[in-house]
């Protein structure tokens, strides 16, 4: 218990240094990002094991291998930097210090923020310019409303993936557990798509996020339904519209903090949409609601996005106290 109890305070201290701190850009400029440099291992790999000649179950199974690679080399990794940092006075604090780097409180809420200060900013067009730099969709095909829709779904759905997720593995197995999950994550990111070079090589990089992330996207929905009185909306509608349309969701775990999300906000999420490759006819989260949104539903976003992160540290600092 004494080992969770370290590790619960390692995961405070990673939170607090995240919100203090963030991605400082003179720090990144200088020198590589670890997720930049996980990028770099998954497209070697790529470009190593992915190979046009061979059939799709041989590059299924290369696949594969590829996946339990970056795992071996991800949690040796964890297992090496912790070790090590345990063995010097205010490890602990180090340690949530590199933890802090592959959480994204603050860089999530600055992507999200700039989405609504370019309107205001530049109208329009450099709204478009900065949601294309959170989102997959094609920026030129999206009016205001469909803007504002897509920064706010990806603050709901980064918000599982770049904040309860890692943060969830972090505390359940420590560095190790944090390192592992922003890898496959990325690879998931990378390699994860049903185009036809990856629709066998990704395979096992989507199946494992989607399980990898099961229980982080329930919980991510239940933090940002559990503040929805900070935006004017009541937690039993926002448990509503999660439980019932969660599963509408073309993904098995994006579903649910976003229908969290449109059920906190009074807004209708998700539905039709185009990327830059394919468009998609989903239907509406929330589809009773408002289906047009306003810069101004971006800054309620922000406040349930903040509440709940909020709400977040506070449960890991209580479990760190009575553990």
């Amino acid at each position: 218990m004494l080992i969770w109890s370290n590790t619960l305070f390692v995961v405070v201290a990673a939170l607090a240094f995240d919100a203090l701190i963030g991605d400082p850009d003179w720090l990144w400029r200088r020198l590589p990002h670890p997720v930049v440099l996980m990028g770099s291992c998954i497209g070697w790999l790529d470009r190593a094991l992915n190979r046009e000649a061979w059939s799709p179950p041989q590059r299924q199974w290369a696949g594969i291998g590829a996946v339990l690679l970056l795992l071996f080399v991800s949690v040796l990794t964890g297992i090496l930097i912790e070790f090590a940092l345990r063995q010097v006075p205010f490890g602990t604090v180090l340690i949530g210090l590199i933890a802090s780097v592959l959480i994204a409180q603050r860089s999530l809420y600055q992507h999200v923020q700039r989405v609504r200060s370019a309107f205001a900013d530049g109208g329009l067009d450099a709204a478009r310019r900065a949601v294309s730099m959170i989102v997959g969709r094609d920026p030129d095909q999206l009016d205001e409303a469909g803007v504002c829709r897509a920064a706010i779904e990806s603050c709901a759905e980064n918000f599982s993936d770049g904040v309860v997720a890692p943060v969830f593995w972090l505390a359940l197995v420590g560095l190790p557990g944090l390192i592992a999950y922003k890898v496959i994550n990325t690879a998931d990111s990378m390699i994860g798509h049903r185009t036809a070079r990856h629709q066998s090589f990704g395979w096992a990089a989507a199946r494992l996020d989607d399980l990898i992330n099961l229980i982080p996207a329930r919980l991510s929905g239940l933090l940002l339904a559990i503040v929805a009185p900070v935006v004017n909306g009541a937690v039993a509608t926002a448990f509503k519209i999660m439980r019932r349309d969660a599963g509408k969701h073309r993904s098995p775990n994006a579903g649910w903090p976003e229908s969290a999300m449109a059920g906190s906000l009074g807004l209708a999420l998700a539905g039709p949409r185009r990327y830059r490759e394919h468009s998609v006819d989903d239907p509406f989260l929330n589809a009773e609601s408002r289906k047009v949104a306003a810069s101004d539903d971006i800054s309620r976003a922000l406040t349930l996005l903040v509440a709940a992160c909020l709400l977040e540290a506070a449960a890991y600092a209580a479990l760190a106290l009575v553990v």
